[in-house]
């Protein structure tokens, strides 16, 4: 019976923290994108998207000869993209992310979670199939697959590190990588390249805590990794500052690097900055031309 009350208590706070996480999702997206959620993009599909005056290659068949009778020049229909896509999430829920400078801020899990929910939100209410790589889940559409993402999403990991997983990921997919990339990059690396090699385009969020940026330590500190694997002892605090921000500086230039040669896209998300920046980034990221 010992036994089981600490896992019953644990398992009603993640309950709590899951109702309490979708709720905030919802809002964020609804923030981001009020309403439906269109592609908006030309393609295969039943709905009207816009006129685009006639280009060289366009048949006589193309052109909508009601519409350019209204003028002297001559227009084709477009109709929206409505095939939809499957989306791949790896969200990083080690304990590096675990990680807050302060009361006043979140965790980065906290904020990893909270956009890729807000953005799985979005491309479910588009008919767009998500899932969550390194899990039981390969991507579908629908509210129960979107209510088994939130429940793994709140699954924290008991690792200090992790690197991306992407065994799962299917040809032409789209991925997106969610972490603070403070592991092993050659691991991230490796990933990446697996993936690209599949022919899935994909983007890299990096989120991290806005101390983590600027090193403001200063006379004696001990500092140890979330889950206590490492530890550094120092008198002089602020005589790492420059190594370490040369470091941070030479990893971020390296993922630049590595996501530009496999096709897909870098950026950094403080955890003080709005969240809802970050799901905007996703959603062009992934709403952008094909």
């Amino acid at each position: 019976m010992t036994d089981a009350l600490p896992l019953r208590s644990r398992a009603e706070a993640a309950t709590a923290n899951l109702a309490a996480l979708l709720a905030r999702a919802e809002q964020l997206a609804a923030a981001v994108m009020p309403g439906g959620h269109g592609r908006r993009r030309a393609g295969a599909g039943d709905d009207f998207w816009q006129y685009r005056p006639v280009q060289a290659g366009d048949t006589l068949r193309m052109v909508d000869w009601r519409r350019s009778a209204q003028s002297d020049a001559q227009f084709v229909r477009q109709k929206e993209w409505q095939i939809s896509q499957s989306v791949f999430f790896w969200v990083d829920r080690a304990r590096s992310m675990q990680f807050a400078s302060g009361p006043h801020l979140p965790q980065k899990i906290d904020r990893a979670q909270l956009v890729s929910l807000a953005a799985g939100i979005l491309l479910s209410r588009g008919g767009e199939r998500i899932g969550l790589s390194g899990e039981d889940l390969p991507p579908r559409a629908g509210s129960k697959q979107l209510q088994r993402f939130a429940e793994l999403l709140v699954c924290q990991k008991t690792e200090d590190y992790a690197a991306p997983q992407v065994s799962a990921v299917t040809k032409n997919a789209f991925v997106i990588f969610v972490s603070d990339f403070l592991g092993d990059i050659e691991s991230t690396e490796a990933a990446l390249r697996e993936a690209s090699g599949k022919g899935a385009r994909g983007v890299c969020l990096q989120i991290l805590d806005p101390v983590e940026e600027s090193f403001p330590f200063r006379g004696r500190a001990i500092f140890d990794s979330v889950g206590g694997s490492l530890r550094h002892e120092t008198l002089q605090a602020a005589d790492l500052s420059a190594r370490y921000l040369e470091r941070l500086a030479e990893r971020k230039a390296r993922l630049h690097e590595i996501c530009s040669q496999t096709g897909w896209t870098f950026s950094t998300h403080h955890t003080n900055a709005p969240a809802q920046a970050a799901v905007l980034w996703l959603y062009n990221m992934i709403e952008g031309p094909k």
